[in-house]
């Protein structure tokens, strides 16, 4: 009885959905770009419901301030923001005129202020470049572009990257074992690209004399045999940039902000990348604690651009 419900409740979904494509399309007489801006936006919404087991016609403003917390836990930018929850806004008053619902739950629903700072994104083609800047014959060369990878691939913090463990990396799983801030542990997916370019390093670190007490760093100085500090990833970051002739203002944090706003582009679930992140707010702590690690790390690799062009490299396989 219960999966016939839950069946009738798809389906009854589905058919919502395909009503305000209609009305969108008939009655608005939006242009098929805005259109399919409108239900691009309001797919992110649907994953999230659907994740959280919530049924459209049953969303609480409580549940839609979750969500928005969330497009701003991740570092969405505000103008972005502000454009999704006027498409979210606009389907709640659909389900009002169309006799679903009684009450607006968006009627409430606040923006962002627009003055917030978001710093900057990159292109995934500035990204492609500046990894391709990396010069391969230097010492540094293949550990530099393994660091890039890991970056943008896995979304971390600098601090968590250059902390990072060789007793933490789980090659076999396709995970890496994160510590984040206030000491706190999380898995983090990482793609197939960034553990080959890490392989390729360690040809170069089982070069390195590497001094005592630093045998487990993963990222070690070729000259110092230690690990390497935050502003020696930072300057990196900053010479390969101007190199690569782009003249935003980047730092290690733009390629983990790159990192979330190219899966939330691409169809990559909220949650999922809000557990990637090792993000907590009021609104979202403890949230996610149930989402399934293999669901996890599916929803990243399948919507991370630079897996999608691995695979293709491979001729659709990721190994």
């Amino acid at each position: 009885m219960e999966i016939n419900e839950k069946m009738q409740k798809k389906e009854q979904q589905a058919l919502i959905i395909r009503k305000y494509q209609q009305y969108l399309k008939l009655e608005k007489s939006l242009s098929p770009n805005t259109l399919d801006a409108y239900l691009t936006d309001l797919d992110k919404l649907m994953s999230f419901l659907t994740l959280e087991g919530i049924n459209v016609l049953e969303v609480s403003l409580t549940d839609l301030q979750h969500f928005t917390a969330g497009l701003h836990d991740i570092g969405i930018h505000p103008r972005s923001q502000a454009r999704i929850l006027s498409g979210i806004k606009s389907f709640f008053r659909f389900l009002i005129l169309s006799d679903y619902l009684q009450a607006d739950p968006s009627e409430l629903l606040e923006g962002p202020k627009i003055g917030f700072k978001i710093p900057e994104v990159l292109t995934v083609e500035e990204i492609d470049t500046i990894i391709s800047t990396v010069d391969r014959s230097k010492t540094e060369g293949q550990r530099n572009r393994a660091i890039l990878e890991t970056l943008y691939s896995c979304g971390l913090r600098v601090s968590e990257l250059v902390n990072l463990k060789l007793s933490d990396l789980y090659f076999d799983e396709g995970f890496i074992k994160v510590e984040g801030k206030g000491n706190k542990q999380r898995l983090v997916p990482i793609s197939p690209r960034a553990i080959n370019e890490i392989k390729l390093y360690f040809i170069d670190r089982n070069q390195i004399e590497v001094k005592q007490g630093y045998e487990d760093f993963v990222f070690v100085s070729q000259r110092r045999g230690k690990s390497l500090s935050r502003i020696m990833v930072f300057h990196m970051i900053k010479e390969l940039s101007q190199e690569a002739g782009i003249t935003k203002n980047i730092s290690p944090h733009t390629f983990r902000h790159s990192f979330a706003t190219h899966l939330l582009e691409g169809g990559a679930n909220l949650r999922a990348i809000q557990c990637m992140l090792g993000h907590e707010s009021i609104a979202t702590t403890e949230i996610y604690t149930h989402i399934d690690r293999n669901m996890l790390r599916s929803e990243i690799i399948e919507h991370h651009p630079r897996n999608i062009k691995y695979r293709q490299e491979k001729g659709g396989s990721f190994y």
